[in-house]
């Protein structure tokens, strides 16, 4: 039986703040610290809780504005958690012409949902990028960190059914 969505908030709001203060302990002194702590919570959690930014910006001496904005500014913090699994399409040019245009049609329309997103079984988040360095094997994705090459409508079809089938599982 799964429990209740606020004792679920219950239970995870301490860990995300023993994980706030781990990385401020860790990283908050350095000079130029805020990436290095951005990077810690977000390793550990997968994304960067919108409440931990006044803890990061007091801990910092920096306003929330400035957090936000290094927060906004980079493309790979998230600001809620992903999915089960995070696919990576790239779409730049190399990969444009191998058919990537394609197979990002391909991917949305099977999930229903736009970039960023995360699909409605909790399976896959999303997410469009410009160069995975894999060129010369386009079109590319990556998946959990692992790069693929030489990807088809089928190859992709694969992965997202994988992914699902993974998902469905317990944890």
């Amino acid at each position: 039986m799964t429990p209740p969505s606020d004792m679920i908030e219950n239970e995870v709001e301490p860990i995300v703040e023993r994980v706030v203060e781990d990385a401020i302990a860790a990283h908050g002194a350095l000079p130029g610290g805020l990436l290095p702590v951005l990077h810690a919570i977000h390793d550990a959690l997968g994304f960067l809780p919108p409440g931990a930014v006044p803890r990061i910006a007091q801990a910092l001496t920096l306003s929330q504005a400035e957090v936000h904005g290094v927060i906004s500014f980079y493309h790979d913090f998230r600001s809620a958690p992903p999915g089960r699994h995070v696919l990576k399409l790239c779409r730049a040019e190399a990969c444009q012409a191998m058919g990537a245009t394609a197979l990002a049609e391909r991917v949305t329309a099977r999930l229903g949902v736009t970039w960023g997103s995360t699909s409605p079984d909790g399976a896959l988040t999303i997410e469009s990028v410009y160069c995975l360095g894999n060129c010369a094997l386009a079109p590319a994705l990556q998946l959990d960190g692992r790069l693929r090459g030489r990807i088809t409508a089928d190859t992709l079809d694969h992965v997202i059914d994988a992914c699902r089938r993974d998902a469905a599982r317990p944890a």
